[in-house]
């Protein structure tokens, strides 16, 4: 979309500067109305599974650090049936917003829970073989550790602009966002934008200080019959 910017005074008038938005990075958020009762349902479910294998896999989290992350199929267990379901409805969305074809649908590919006690983090991943990325909060103590998204431009890094200094940047000229993690929030980016997540900070060493979530994956598939 072009838009004027500005009227800048020339020698004998003005000349309109433009711009035109480009390659625009989106990233979807979504606070579910029902989130209490949902992550009641759900943090009962993630506990369960890490009960039964308490040890998981290990990809962006840092076992060492205690960080456990479940195994990649939770969209198929019962248990998680109304947040896949969800997900489902918010992807419609965001497929109608973007104009995909609607002889197609988005839906969960892959999900997954990672528990990250006081102290621990994930490291920067993107996620191959898939359109999209999410992330639900079920858990987010104060302090817990905010996402990163990294700007995917390597020049920004490489020679950066110097802006005024102590004013807030327009947020198109941002390099890093870091988005707060809220109990009942939602999250959809593209795949393969770099995040990590920083150190839990939470207060505390019980249950209540862990900073627990449900990670997925997103496809385009095939609406049976269309």
């Amino acid at each position: 979309m072009t838009r004027t910017i500005s009227q800048i005074d020339t020698p004998g008038g003005q000349d309109e500067l433009r711009r035109d938005d480009y390659f625009p990075t989106l990233v979807y958020s979504t606070k579910l109305h029902d989130a209490e009762s949902m992550n009641k349902e759900i943090l009962a479910a993630i506990l369960a599974e890490r009960d039964k294998d308490s040890k998981g896999i290990e990809r962006s989290n840092y076992r060492s650090l205690g960080g456990w992350h479940s195994h990649n199929n939770l969209h198929k267990d019962p248990k998680f049936g109304r947040l896949t379901k969800r997900v489902n409805t918010m992807l419609a969305g965001i497929s109608e917003n973007l104009g995909y074809d609607t002889k197609r649908e988005l839906k969960v590919s892959t999900m997954w829970s990672i528990t990250n006690p006081p102290l621990s983090s994930n490291r920067a991943h993107i996620h191959p073989g898939a359109l999209w990325s999410g992330v639900y909060y079920v858990q987010a103590p104060e302090g817990a550790g905010a996402i990163d998204f990294v700007d995917p431009r390597v020049v920004t890094i490489m020679n950066s602009p110097v802006y005024i200094p102590k004013k807030r940047r327009k947020t198109e000229c941002w390099t890093k966002v870091k988005v707060k993690p809220v109990a009942g929030k939602m999250l959809f980016f593209p795949s393969w934008l770099y995040h990590a997540v920083e150190p839990n900070l939470a207060q505390g060493d019980g249950p209540e200080a862990e900073r627990i979530i449900i990670s997925f994956n997103v496809n385009q598939v095939k609406i049976p019959g269309k």
